[in-house]
């Protein structure tokens, strides 16, 4: 794991150098949220995500997005890639709101592989909040807990309810179309594959209140519904998968806590 640990400060400190140059003093805390936070980082397949309090003016964001992530990437492509594995990936919250009810925060911008998003961040909600309170760690600034970063633990649960039957649910029902989805470079089976674990891990927090890795969500699969996710061969076959779990966590009976 030091080999993995390694690699993740060489990058991270790559990317805060960045910062630091296009917007000097402006970056005040910064920690690892994600696969990273959650001991399941992958130096071949996995990204960087963050959480960045700005105080003061950020007008250079989205040039920070490029500059920040053009060694990773030029690194991919000599080694023709058809992912970016290291990509720093990460929101943007003012100093002021950082201590705010996380469903109240208005990110000031986010990136995300080639997407730079001003006022947007999809990763500004109660599980990454969680995950930052919990296991965040911090590379610059106090702790988060020194923050008073508050999840809203009472909206976790109906959270991830809502992301399976509404954004899962739908990538699911693409999956046993005719149309499955696909990204550039990549086959509909494999873009297929790379969020099969999506369900399973929001199953989880929902039965019992935690966050788990992509890594722990296949042994979940196993365990809870019998499905070992290498042996599914198709995208069809991910997204009745996909279907059951979300089915499952979506039912009446289970909606209710102490299940």
């Amino acid at each position: 794991m030091s080999d993995e640990i390694d690699k993740i400060d060489r990058i991270v400190t790559r990317y805060l150098a960045a910062a630091d140059r296009l917007l000097p003093g402006r970056i005040t805390g910064f920690y690892l949220v994600g696969s990273a936070a959650l001991g399941a980082w992958h130096p071949d397949t996995s990204d960087i995500d963050f959480v960045a309090v700005v105080t003061g003016p950020a007008t250079r964001l989205r040039a920070l997005h490029i500059v920040g992530n053009l060694v990773t990437a030029g690194r991919a492509l000599v080694k023709r890639q058809t992912n970016i594995p290291g990509t720093m990936n990460g929101v943007f919250v003012a100093a002021q709101d950082i201590g705010k009810p996380v469903t109240e925060i208005r990110p000031i911008a986010s990136h995300s592989g080639r997407s730079f998003k001003p006022g947007v961040g999809f990763d500004v909600n109660p599980v990454m909040w969680k995950v930052l309170l919990e296991k965040g760690i911090t590379v610059r600034g106090s702790e988060p807990s020194e923050l008073g970063v508050d999840p809203e633990p009472d909206k976790l649960r109906q959270w991830n309810l809502d992301q399976l039957d509404g954004h899962w649910r739908s990538f699911a029902e693409q999956c046993v179309s005719d149309n499955p989805p696909r990204k550039p470079l990549r086959s509909p089976y494999e873009t297929a594959l790379a969020r099969v674990t999506g369900p399973p891990r929001l199953h989880h927090t929902v039965a019992t209140g935690e966050i788990i890795s992509k890594d722990d969500a296949v042994g979940y699969a196993a365990d809870t519904f019998g499905v070992h996710v290498d042996d599914l061969r198709n995208p069809r076959q991910i997204g009745e998968f996909m279907l059951e779990v979300i089915d499952d966590a979506t039912r009446e009976s289970f909606r209710r806590p102490g299940r």
